[in-house]
């Protein structure tokens, strides 16, 4: 989701409410501690330079189990960070606390916001070396040939 999603998403909810993709939700009293501008210069395993931006939320639970923070206040805080970071349309990442910090992706299924998991991935692997996906056979499918083993040979 990007910055000009959510901006159209908030204006139109009463409550705001973050689940993760396992089905739990982020505590009622959070805080979204910060928004900020990141920017991510980096060099691949192949060699190739990179850069990434992303918008960065971070939530945060506290003690104070009364406070609940309103989408329009939420609207305020995003469009303050425009001003003063100068943050444009582009993906959001969340973090939030679980056993570490985990970093998400934002998605919303129509009532709540999902926090997405993320995962690693290698952005050169045909300068990495790394094999293609190897196809899948049935085993019923191999023939004694191709095998090298068939029934009654000792080879299993």
């Amino acid at each position: 989701m990007t910055l000009e999603q959510i901006k159209k998403i908030l204006p139109g909810l009463n409550n705001m409410e973050f689940q993760l993709e396992d089905g739990t939700f982020v505590p009622e009293h959070f805080h979204v501690t910060e928004i900020g501008k990141v920017t991510k210069n980096f060099i691949d395993c192949g060699g190739t330079l990179r850069t990434e931006e992303k918008v960065n939320f971070q939530l945060w639970n506290a003690d104070d189990y009364e406070h609940r923070l309103k989408a329009g206040k939420l609207l305020g805080i995003i469009s303050l960070a425009e001003i003063q970071l100068g943050i444009k349309d582009v993906e959001i990442e969340v973090e939030y606390q679980s056993t570490t910090i985990g970093k998400y992706s934002l998605d919303f299924n129509g009532k709540n916001f999902i926090l997405k998991n993320t995962l690693t991935a290698c952005l050169a692997e045909e300068a990495c070396g790394i094999p293609t996906q190897k196809q899948k056979v049935q085993l019923s499918e191999l023939t004694k040939q191709n095998s090298g083993c068939c029934p009654g040979a000792g080879c299993c």
